[in-house]
């Protein structure tokens, strides 16, 4: 359960970071525009959109993945013989959950600079 909350505090510290780089991205076109203007506002929240899109996206996989680490762990300690086949079906395992919020980061790259 540690690693899951490690990996969700670094998914939320992944998120908020996105939000702030997007924010002063926008923030820089607003003053280049040298006015307030609809489309500024509207780029701050697409910026939003983007960030919230990566950082709920990737809340799942990293507890998915916390959960699948302490799974495999548990079993190694009851049957360290089968570590080969355990530490096999993990990593698939894993990257079957890495997939997950690897679509949330292109949504995310999607809503931010295509949309």
């Amino acid at each position: 359960m540690k690693f899951a909350r490690r990996a969700l505090v670094a998914a939320g510290l992944g998120g908020g970071a996105f939000l702030l780089m997007a924010v002063g991205a926008s923030a820089q076109e607003a003053a280049a525009a040298n006015e307030f203007t609809v489309e500024a506002a509207a780029s701050q929240w697409r910026f939003l959109a983007a960030a919230l899109a990566i950082g709920i996206g990737s809340i799942a996989p990293a507890l998915g993945i916390g959960w699948i680490g302490g799974k495999a762990m548990e079993a190694l300690g009851r049957n360290p013989e089968a570590a080969g086949a355990v530490q096999t079906n993990m990593i698939l395992t894993v990257a079957f959950a890495e997939a997950i919020g690897i679509y949330a980061l292109v949504v995310a790259i999607l809503i931010g600079f295509v949309f």
